[in-house]
């Protein structure tokens, strides 16, 4: 079905419309903290890069990506569409700059960060994920 506006006025709707989390990938890993015992947890903190969670005692920041949307290398899910590939490019090595800057600024800040990907969040993977993350807490 074609488009029913211009590119130039689909490009401004779609600039408007504002991420509001990855709230699968959220609720999947509290389900991962809650099933493995792990505390101490806070969301939507006021920290720099918006981390997913945190735990502020241990000054940890956890950061549940898409694969898509910040290239998990070699995952199946970081695939390049056909469309566009330029504008999907530029994008993609924004988003991967950004992270790089978050995680730097964070540590400079004394915080320890962790990147978990979205395709580690399944049953068969929870407690390698649980097991980072007590990692992470016990440094």
């Amino acid at each position: 079905m074609a488009d029913v506006f211009t590119r130039a006025k689909r490009s401004a709707v779609m600039s408007r419309i504002r991420a509001r989390g990855n709230r699968d990938t959220e609720l999947r890993m509290i389900q991962i903290f809650r099933a493995t015992g792990i505390t101490g947890w806070r969301r939507n903190a006021k920290v720099f890069g918006k981390p997913d969670f945190i735990f502020p005692q241990g000054r940890v920041a956890v950061f549940v990506d898409g694969c898509f949307w910040h290239r998990h290398p070699g995952c199946k899910f970081a695939y390049l569409p056909k469309t566009r590939r330029e504008f999907w490019l530029k994008k993609f090595k924004s988003n991967v700059a950004r992270d790089k800057v978050v995680i730097q600024t964070l540590r400079e800040a004394g915080w320890r960060t962790l990147r978990i990907w979205e395709c580690n969040l399944t049953r068969t993977r929870q407690l390698q994920v649980a097991a980072r993350v007590k990692r992470a807490l016990s440094r």
